[in-house]
């Protein structure tokens, strides 16, 4: 399951930013454990194409409401799912954990999430979880905590024992704010954690209702604009740099009896992922799906798309997890992950 402006900027998927902006961060998706930002709306799966040798043709997608899957709706909008032969239906979900839920209930065979549910799961012997393909890691000022400019709130050495905006407990909202407090020597046992839709925060703000909230794209600027919200901090530094944030998982029944769906799904995700890094064919998706105008998508800063699973790379989540206290015992990535395709 997520800043405010500058640069031009490339990420790693070679996403930049464009413009500048003075703006501030307040909390990832209309809730979501994992994911940052908005992107849903309606889909209609596309229809079938392509060789019709896959185990099953037909799969659901449990996704969020969060700018990181962008590619995902690329790749239904462009056709990269019908073209390796796959009719994809995107299944809502309001958050990280209903999408799990929705995943394990066998409701949808893949579940976009933030990867804490997936290690919480995995960590409970909850579910027997396969990650199928990364999402996002988040960039430079595209997850953060902001507040007011009369707010007593100055810096991140003022949130101890404030309330703070959170899209829910244990997701990658709370867990990025955590680390950075941590890194900063702030104890965030002390602060008061507020459940709230993402599109809420700058209204609980206004109200006094929190002194803080972790926001992502595109609400970061759209708070910005509409209620001249500041940064505190960006969630994306220290410990927390380039921080995995999101991925697509599967049951290991699931993935272990349909390795050529997976595969398909897997590889059109690459294809979106890579088509990603040129701006002008993400930006009409934030305004179709997120229902933004387009100077906001334009100004929107983006997380760092990701589509090939790294397992040194997602070590991080369920290590700092561990270490948070979100889990209680060691998890090893690598035996979790898909095979990926060699293209």
């Amino acid at each position: 399951m997520l800043g405010s402006a500058s640069s031009k900027k490339a990420l790693s998927a070679g996403l930049g930013r464009r413009g500048a902006i003075a703006f501030a961060m307040t909390a990832i998706v209309a809730t979501s454990v994992g994911g940052c930002g908005l992107l849903g709306g309606e889909e209609s799966p596309s229809s079938s194409g392509g060789s019709g040798n896959l185990e099953k043709s037909k799969i659901k997608v449990a996704v969020m409401s969060t700018i990181d899957v962008a590619p995902f709706r690329l790749a239904q909008d462009g056709g990269y799912f019908k073209n390796e032969g796959l009719e994809v239906e995107a299944i809502e979900a309001a958050t990280g954990q209903v999408s799990l839920t929705k995943l394990i209930g066998g409701e949808v065979d893949v579940a976009y999430a933030s990867y804490t549910p997936f290690f919480i799961a995995m960590s409970k012997g909850t579910a027997d979880i396969k990650l199928v393909s990364d999402a996002s890691s988040a960039g430079p000022k595209s997850t953060m905590l902001v507040t007011l400019p009369t707010s007593s709130v100055k810096s991140i050495n003022d949130l101890a024992g404030k309330k703070i905006g959170i899209t829910a407990p244990n997701t990658v909202s709370d867990t990025l704010s955590k680390s950075v407090m941590k890194d900063h020597g702030v104890d965030a046992s002390k602060v008061q954690w507020v459940p709230l839709p993402l599109p809420n925060v700058a209204g609980a703000l206004k109200n006094g209702d929190i002194d803080a909230g972790f926001l992502t794209e595109p609400f970061i600027t759209q708070a910005a604009k509409q209620a001249g919200t500041v940064p505190v901090v960006d969630t994306a530094t220290g410990a927390t740099q380039d921080f995995p944030t999101a991925g697509y998982g599967g049951l290991g029944k699931f993935v272990a009896e349909n390795p050529k769906t997976v595969a398909a799904f897997q590889r059109a995700m690459q294809k979106a992922t890579r088509d990603s890094a040129d701006r002008s064919k993400i930006e009409p998706l934030l305004v179709k799906y997120a229902k933004i105008d387009q100077d906001t998508a334009a100004l929107t800063t983006l997380l760092t798309f990701q589509s090939a699973l790294d397992p040194r790379r997602i070590q991080r989540v369920p290590d700092l997890l561990l270490q948070m206290g979100a889990i209680q015992t060691k998890i090893d990535v690598a035996p979790m992950i898909a095979e990926q395709p060699t293209s």
